[in-house]
């Protein structure tokens, strides 16, 4: 009964009620307590990296100018994350993990990001909504190094079996070509926005292929899918970034059309982080600390890994769930995008379950600065959606052990 109570606490205070998994598959034990969260979440509003949109794009008009260089936060995005650290601190303030008004102990909060200066100016943002003046400190390996929390693929001492991998990623997604065929409505419509002289076409439809890289630390996509994603992401950060409407897709995109085109970005993580191979290998390590995180001695309450979409997409494959939201494509995680994994405890028995969710800032709230969270609980197969904790974390080392 008090998730009861804490979501409809939740929905007074936020711009968007909290949307939640059927009554059916929301079955808990009574007098659960909040004791600890653990998140992963993506980086917030940024410049494209070069490349992102490819250079043998044809368009109709050239792209808007940003005001930042390629790949790093813009101020928007900072002032978004700082609302985000708001809106979750309130959230546990109200669950009573923390004390609302007063900085949180040094000990209680980790936060831990990747080594890419978005993700540790990104992390930074958010402690600062989180604790205002309360100088949290976020922690990170040094530059120019790999943290394989988050880019396991570019870990030396890991094994990796290109020859597994493209086998699953076949296996998952019926091939290269149906992938493509897939999306052709999306790609048809992306030509439409980009308004080539050609009108049509706009980017190459070349024949798909997946093969090794150079060095088989990893794979290579090439054709339509690998060209069209990026373009569909820089589209969707135009509009987040708050761009005028002329701007955005040159005015020929609103929000409806953005979550249409963001199915040409989640398709790429059909590739690289759903397939049960690529799934085990990139959400391995992460896993296993998120695991330790939930299972740690001591009053740490929020654990906070900051990285990149590729970090969320394959945690959630490797619970498989599907992350979706009322703004954005099945899949496409938006800036400032989390999983969230909620430790609960039973105070008359003690036996603790794991509640996973995905919170996301509406895409208005990106776009305008709004405070306003959409939460949405997912069911782990294989468990309730309230998930004793030995069987959470025995799905999760099952499913990202299977790549041996």
């Amino acid at each position: 009964m008090f998730l009861l109570l804490l979501a409809a606490l939740s929905q007074a205070a936020l711009s968007r009620p909290a949307t939640t998994a059927p009554a059916a598959a929301q079955t808990t034990p009574h007098r659960l307590l909040l004791e600890r969260v653990v998140m992963v979440m993506r980086h917030g509003v940024r410049a494209p990296i070069d490349g992102e949109v490819p250079a043998d794009t044809h368009t109709g008009a050239p792209w808007p100018h940003w005001p930042v260089a390629a790949e790093q936060m813009t101020p928007h995005g900072l002032a978004a994350l700082e609302l985000r650290g708001a809106d979750d601190r309130a959230w546990l303030d109200r669950s009573g993990l923390f004390t609302p008004g007063r900085c949180p102990a040094p000990t209680t909060v980790r936060i831990h990001s990747n080594v890419s200066q978005r993700t540790i100016d990104s992390a930074n943002a958010f402690a600062r909504g989180f604790a205002p003046g309360c100088g949290l400190t976020v922690d990170h390996q040094a530059a120019g190094t790999v943290d394989p929390l988050f880019e396991p693929l570019r870990d030396r001492n890991a094994r990796f079996d290109a020859a597994a991998a493209m086998a699953s990623i076949d296996l998952h997604t019926g091939g290269m070509d149906a992938l493509t065929r897939r999306h052709r409505a999306e790609l048809d419509a992306l030509d439409r926005v980009l308004d080539c002289p050609q009108r049509v076409a706009c980017t190459p439809r070349d024949a798909a292929s997946v093969r090794a890289s150079a060095d088989g630390r990893s794979i290579v996509l090439t054709g339509p899918i690998r060209r069209a994603s990026g373009i569909a992401q820089v589209l969707l950060l135009q509009y987040v970034q708050g761009m005028p409407a002329a701007q955005v897709g040159w005015g020929r995109v609103d929000a409806a059309a953005l979550k249409r085109l963001g199915a040409l970005h989640a398709a790429l993580f059909d590739v690289f982080t759903r397939a049960p191979y690529m799934a085990a290998k990139q959400a391995g390590p992460l896993a296993r600390a998120m695991l330790a995180a939930l299972e740690a001695h001591g009053d740490r309450r929020l654990d906070l890994f900051v990285g990149h979409d590729t970090n969320v997409t394959a945690l959630a494959a490797a619970l498989r769930v599907d992350l979706s939201s009322p703004d954005y494509a099945t899949g496409d995680v938006p800036p400032d995008g989390a999983l969230v994994l909620t430790l609960l405890r039973d105070p008359a028995t003690g036996a603790r379950f794991v509640r996973t969710s995905y919170r996301v800032q509406p895409i208005m709230a990106l776009r305008y600065l709004q405070s306003g969270i959409d939460d949405v609980v997912l069911r782990v197969p294989g468990c309730s959606a309230t998930c004793p904790l030995d069987r959470f974390a025995t799905l999760l080392m099952m499913r990202t052990a299977a790549a041996g």
